[in-house]
């Protein structure tokens, strides 16, 4: 491969179903037209091109406007949605989504990803290649197939469970499994997945696939929401190893919290699992446009119109579409805490201060607060210099898993209560120069809000702890009902599907 890796690829697809737009730069060779099913998976180098196929869809955690990092946000008491209004990201802002306008791309996408796991997994046994490459191409598909089922069943419930490829007639009556049903099999999956994934990988080569550590870290997760804390417990503590060091698979917290936002440091140690973006696409709106390789995320998030005064010292960030402003709340809880300049920008101080003229909100007026996710806003020097249009290609990958986000659920695994769960919160806390307190599970839950602040952790975190109907009452949250998303119309059509309750 000229870009080797593993999300700096343009592939086509293996289905005639789900074709992918192809840049000969990406490929060793040039498609001469779309492969049929029959046809393909004749060498390793089909399967690994399937596999790409796969993979691809893990970048729906940033890379278009229907991502899973801004649209969690929006539902959670920590940002807005700030979108133009009546749009889905504002509509989920106040919990008024129904079947007719919940963005299909949250159910079809992750569908894809698993059809894609699934079809590679039924080819591989007969494609000749070598046996341990197979085990590892069995074990990242079964990897990816449990992470799409889990995003899934999170957002929506109780969902069909798909282990194996079906038709379109037969989908016609496939049904919807139980969530104990489809945890089971997410949880099969990954442990299954843990015996072929290889414990490294050379991240100049093959950064963003699945490796030992980060199919643990997936299932110690899966196992909290499962409600099996032992179990969740144990493997999280193979993950995270002795809080503060270095565990036995290479992670360990960065010194420095404000380096896990430079877009240039990727797959650094505290990084589990991510989301990988790359400029080298050259997107421009002509193309692809949204779905590119690059990280569409930070221009969503981007200040609009930011202008800087004369000799101003502030930031100077490229402008954006000013979607997910942060709330008063969150404002509040990190206020007096040091992770709050990495993580909120305050624009209102800095034109207090004179350092910058102003900014245009052309969105909701009431969730204009002025304040952005520092996380996520591009300054102009991360701005590509290769080509295409620069809103498309930003590189800042995104983490879907990282070792402080382990550190907390293992301690919440262990009843946040002991001296192991003491330990893993001091561990984050003094990684940013605050002291110890006490551990709790109130601790730990006010921890994760500030520690994960803005990265599409905190509606999830609040519905499966119960507090959502409580926390979000004030944003239209209604028990019973929006604990779970509706399921896009469309997706009912022709199928013996049930809609969500109350939708």
């Amino acid at each position: 491969m000229k870009t080797k890796n593993i999300k700096n690829i343009f592939i086509f697809s293996v289905l005639i179903t789900f074709l992918f737009s192809c840049n000969e730069d990406y490929l060793e060779i040039t498609p001469k037209g779309t492969s049929l099913e029959e046809t393909y998976y004749q060498n390793a180098d089909e399967a690994y091109s399937a596999l790409i196929a796969a993979y691809d869809i893990m970048s729906f955690n940033s890379s278009s406007w229907d991502n899973m990092i801004s649209f969690m946000n929006a539902g959670s008491d920590d940002n807005y949605g700030a979108s133009v209004p009546g749009d889905a990201i504002s509509l989920f802002s106040y919990h008024q989504l129904t079947p007719t306008n919940m963005p299909r791309a949250f159910w079809s996408n992750h569908y894809q990803g698993i059809f894609r796991a699934n079809t590679l997994l039924q080819k591989l046994q007969n494609v000749p290649m070598d046996e341990s490459l197979k085990l590892r191409f069995e074990g990242e598909c079964k990897a990816m197939r449990a992470y799409y089922h889990f995003n899934l069943v999170r957002l929506f419930g109780n969902i069909p469970l798909m282990t194996s490829t079906i038709s379109p007639v037969e989908a016609q009556t496939y049904p919807q499994s139980s969530k104990e049903e489809v945890y089971a099999q997410i949880e099969k999956d990954l442990l299954e997945a843990i015996e072929l994934l290889p414990i490294s990988i050379n991240t100049a080569t093959e950064g963003g696939r699945w490796t030992k550590g980060a199919a643990k870290a997936m299932l110690g997760k899966v196992y909290v929401y499962d409600n099996k804390l032992p179990e969740a417990a144990a493997q999280l503590a193979e993950v995270n190893g002795t809080p503060g060091g270095t565990s036995q698979f290479g992670y360990r917290l960065l010194d420095n919290f404000k380096d896990l936002w430079v877009h240039s440091n990727k797959f650094n140690s505290e990084s589990i699992l991510e989301d990988v973006h790359t400029e080298a696409g050259r997107a421009d709106w002509s193309g692809l446009g949204f779905g590119t390789e690059g990280n569409i995320l930070n221009i969503m998030v981007g200040i609009r119109d930011y202008t800087r005064t004369a000799n101003s010292t502030a930031p100077d960030y490229f402008s954006g579409w000013g979607v997910n402003t942060v709330t008063q709340s969150l404002y509040d809880a990190l206020k007096d805490d040091p992770r709050f300049d990495a993580t909120i920008i305050d624009v209102k101080a800095l034109i207090a201060s004179g350092q910058v003229i102003g900014y245009s909100f052309v969105n909701e007026a009431s969730t204009n607060t002025g304040y952005f996710m520092a996380k996520f806003v591009p300054l102009k020097s991360d701005a590509t210099t290769l080509g295409g249009d620069p809103t498309l290609n930003f590189y800042q990958d995104t983490y879907i898993i990282r070792l402080a986000d382990t550190y907390l659920l293992e301690a919440e695994a262990l009843g946040g209560t002991g001296a192991r769960a003491q330990a893993l919160l001091d561990a984050v806390r003094a990684r940013v120069g605050l002291p110890s307190v006490p551990v709790s599970l109130d601790a730990i839950a006010l921890e994760r809000r500030k520690e994960l602040a803005c990265e599409g952790h905190r509606w999830f975190d609040l519905v499966r702890t119960g507090k959502a109907s409580t926390v979000l009452a004030s944003r239209g949250f209604i028990a019973g009902k929006n604990e779970v998303l509706p399921i896009p119309e469309k997706e009912l059509e022709n199928s013996v599907i049930v809609q969500n309750s109350g939708y």
